[in-house]
């Protein structure tokens, strides 16, 4: 017989408690379910203060020959490399851990990270060592979407979810946003001292995961409260024995129903150009803007805040399209915001030169607001077609593909086309990468066609 997973300790997921009265239920779950999503979405836009700052003072970086654009390239690929991994492995981790725990300690082992750049002057006199602790941090990243990805699953169930995670994925965009607001006010006030962008944001984010600590709880079962999908009498898009599969192994499960899984796979390629796109843009954005377009260097940082304030909009409107208009059909809808992608990136290359500089600040702020969509899609199908005990792996599989190689294809790869080729192609390439993603969409569209049926079918016996 094969071995259950070994028992993780005081971060291994609290047993369930004793069952609360009816009439408490229904008092606490609504307000557990509201405390628990404010606490990964307060904790998660705290990564995202500290996730991969070099993007935003690479110009700066290369006018003081520290860098070229490659080495800027090369740093920020180490920490989207290393967070690809992360997420996967932590995610095998994470679906058997407390959330509570293992979100706030991966958030301040995080910003411990970006405060040795700051502060530890050999990190940054030297590529290598500048990319391994950056590399260090990506790693410590991925300990923030798989706990968020397992408080998703358990507290909300498939009717709702798109909604909800829509409006929980806008945390990329708040953090996003801050760290551009934040490096800006520190270089303002520092004479352009890049290492502000490390450290300030880090201090932020140790507050943050205090807050993320107080407010997270891991499954309503651990608070006396039944499962999700009794609750509301919605049954799982996917269902699987568990009792039955809590003999086997995790890894048993996780090649079961992940690495064994067509529709997985397709989610987890189709995520490599989608984050192609999306780092593409945005790690080259600061940098494009004022080499090319000629603004400054807080110019080029408004681009790159732009494009993470824009996805909040983008972002609620795939997910309530994804749940009302496409009826929970998340593939369709990502083929019509990613053509959109394709179209606003399309409009962002080819502004004339020398028009104003808002023309292109407005391209790239539509990009943002259409991006994120699929980037939130991709996960969301990834926890609505997989089995709620390997949800969190499942999503962690399809970013290792997304940050492994599409990271690699947005920073290292459009930077060493830009250099050897220019900027025309590296802008070619990710219009290519838009149609291969709708392709990828099609393709999946089957798979989950299948899983809606047989949802319906489930929620009409149980009706």
């Amino acid at each position: 017989m094969s071995q259950k997973s070994k028992p993780l300790g005081w971060l291994s997921a609290p047993p369930p408690a004793p069952r609360l009265s009816d009439p408490e239920v229904k008092r606490v779950y609504p307000r557990l379910r509201l405390q628990v999503f404010l606490g990964i979405f307060i904790g998660y836009a705290g990564f995202y203060l500290i996730r991969n700052n070099i993007p935003l003072v690479g110009a700066l970086l290369i006018d003081e020959g520290r860098l070229d654009k490659i080495g800027v390239g090369i740093i920020a690929n180490a920490a989207l490399i290393a967070y690809g991994f992360s997420k996967f492995l932590s995610a095998t981790v994470s679906d058997r851990s407390n959330a509570r725990y293992f979100l706030p300690i991966g958030l301040l082992l995080s910003a411990i990270a970006n405060l040795a750049v700051a502060f530890v002057p050999a990190v940054s006199a030297s590529l290598g060592l500048f990319a391994i602790v950056m590399f260090i941090n990506g790693w410590f990243q991925g300990m923030g979407w798989p706990p968020s990805g397992r408080v998703l699953v358990h507290w909300f169930s498939t009717n709702e979810r798109g909604i909800k995670t829509s409006i929980w994925n806008v945390a990329h965009n708040v953090g996003g946003f801050a760290v551009g607001v934040l490096a800006a006010l520190g270089l303002s006030q520092t004479n352009n001292d890049w290492t502000v962008a490390f450290w300030l944001p880090a201090l932020v984010a140790i507050v943050v995961a205090i807050v993320a600590f107080v407010m997270i709880r891991d499954t309503p079962e651990s608070q006396g409260l039944p499962p999700i999908e009794t609750f509301r009498n919605d049954p799982a898009k996917v269902e699987s024995d568990e009792e039955a599969e809590s003999k086997l192994s995790m890894w048993s499960v996780v090649r079961k129903h992940v690495l064994g899984n067509r529709t997985m796979v397709l989610l987890a390629l189709a995520n490599v150009f989608v984050y192609a796109l999306r780092y593409g843009v945005l790690t080259w954005t600061p940098i494009y803007l004022s080499t090319v377009r000629g603004a400054s260097l807080t110019g080029g940082i408004a681009g790159f805040s732009l494009f993470e304030l824009a996805g909040i909009g983008g972002t609620l409107l795939c997910g309530w399209a994804s749940d009302k208009i496409f009826r929970g059909n998340r593939s369709i809808t990502g083929i019509v915001f990613m053509v959109a992608v394709g179209l606003a990136v399309a409009v962002y290359w080819l502004t004339p030169q020398g028009a104003p500089l808002w023309v292109s600040l407005v391209a790239v702020t539509f990009i943002g607001g259409l991006i994120y969509g699929p980037v939130m899609l991709i996960g969301l199908q990834a926890l609505d077609l997989a089995p709620r005990r390997v949800a969190g792996t499942a999503a962690g599989f399809t970013g290792l593909f997304g940050y492994v190689l599409g990271a690699t294809l947005a920073s290292s790869g459009i930077g060493l086309v830009v250099e050897n080729y220019g900027w025309n192609a590296a802008f070619i390439m990710l219009i290519v990468f838009a149609g291969i993603t709708v392709l990828f969409f099609a393709l999946i569209n089957k798979d989950e066609k299948a899983a809606i049926e047989d949802h319906k079918r489930r929620s009409s016996t149980t009706a």
